[in-house]
């Protein structure tokens, strides 16, 4: 552990080895075939580190446990599936058109081109955020987690129901169970409609190129005031307030920007399986994304980066490809274990964070403030020392 960290403090692996992997994780897609499992399972992964970067700023840089990040999932991938299918059919008389194809432009609904349904699914997921902040403000710990799950139950349950809602007239909220579908492929300025059926390589650099500004931002956001002011509430909120830090301003910023970053994975994310299901927006996916950042390192960008990676693997090759098959699974058969390791996948990721608890709590890559405050007394690390 030693070497990694003395690895992590020399100035050129801060700007040489991120560029490498940025220019190899983009150059992949031409040394795969353009409809490949693995790069599917990249695509996803990106998307994962996208959430958990999101949910990053929230939990680990605020300090605000947030047990409903799936509510802001759920509201990006509904503004595709609200603006850019058929799903509002008679709105308008021929529907709404901006900025899509021309087979988009003969379908009735409501059709947006794909960096509108960005910036709305930001706008109403930072909104949603917001709101979400204001019964937090007054709450710390445990209960921040109860209202934060209670509001991600909330948005779940409105859209599995939301056939049965109709505050738009003859338009329902959602199609209930049954999937929004088929979503308008993402058509990008100067570039050539996408198709999932054909090529998947655009929808990796495009994914890619989100996920490369969402990590901008954070390392932004990290070493500004704001980012500072987070960190500050996140050690000792009294004595923040104290200090002059707004409190309220504060955690909504950061309901908000967490959310904002949770809503452009859900709208890409949804605008890919070309289908929004609210039978997707289920408690458990919070708890993986949660899982991803506590892995890695609660606080740390490139930890919520890492853990994001390995979990995704784990979840969609892992377990299905691995587990679920060849010598373990006929080991288990043998032993009259009439399960598979999918139906037990969450346990898996328990156990893996109960081993992170006692093994190395701090996360893979833990942000080195947060080091200091686990290992402050312990002789395993000086102050002085993680300041070098």
């Amino acid at each position: 552990m030693s070497a990694l960290r003395d690895l992590r403090r020399s100035r050129w692996a801060q700007y040489v080895l991120p560029a490498t992997v940025v220019v190899a994780v983009a150059l992949l897609p031409f040394f795969r075939p353009p409809l490949d499992g693995f790069l599917d399972d990249c695509i996803l992964a990106l998307v994962y580190i996208t959430m958990a970067l999101g949910l990053n700023l929230i939990v680990g840089f605020a300090g605000l446990l947030d047990l409903g990040y799936v509510a802001f999932y759920a509201l990006g991938a509904m503004v595709v599936g609200w603006w850019a299918s058929n799903h509002f059919g008679g709105f308008n008389g021929e529907g709404v058109h901006i900025g899509v194809s021309s087979f988009s432009e003969l379908q009735p609904g409501i059709h947006l081109n794909f960096l509108l349904l960005i910036i709305g699914a930001i706008l109403v997921c930072a909104i949603a955020g917001a709101i979400i902040g204001l019964p937090t403000l007054r709450l710390r710990g445990d209960y921040i987690a109860i209202v934060t799950l209670a509001f991600g139950e909330i948005i779940g349950r409105f859209f599995q129901n939301g056939d049965q809602l109709t505050p738009f007239g003859d338009y329902a909220v959602s199609n209930g169970r049954e999937s929004i579908s088929p979503l308008d492929q993402i058509d990008l300025p100067l570039i050539a409609q996408f198709d999932s059926a054909i090529n998947l390589r655009p929808f990796y650099w495009t994914i890619l190129a989100i996920t490369l500004v969402v990590l901008f931002v954070n390392f932004r956001l990290r070493d500004s005031r704001l980012g500072r002011a987070w960190i500050a509430l996140r050690e000792d909120e009294v004595a923040a307030v104290s200090m002059g830090v707004p409190l309220v301003k504060t955690k909504l910023t950061a309901y908000a920007t967490g959310g904002a970053f949770g809503g452009i994975a859900g709208a890409f994310y949804g605008a890919y399986l070309n289908s929004v299901n609210a039978n997707q927006f289920q408690f458990g996916f919070s708890i993986f994304i949660l899982a991803m950042v506590i892995l890695g390192g609660l606080g740390s960008i490139w930890g919520a980066v890492l853990g994001a990676v390995l979990l995704a693997f784990v979840n969609n090759r892992l377990i299905p490809d691995v587990l679920d098959q060849g010598a373990i699974n006929d080991l288990k058969n043998d032993l009259g274990l009439e399960f598979t390791f999918s139906e037990i996948a969450f346990g898996i990721f328990g156990f893996v964070l109960v081993l992170m608890m006692v093994l190395r709590p701090a996360g893979i890559l833990p942000e080195r403030r947060r080091q200091i405050e686990l290992t402050e007394g312990t002789g395993e690390e000086s102050i002085f020392e993680a300041r070098a």
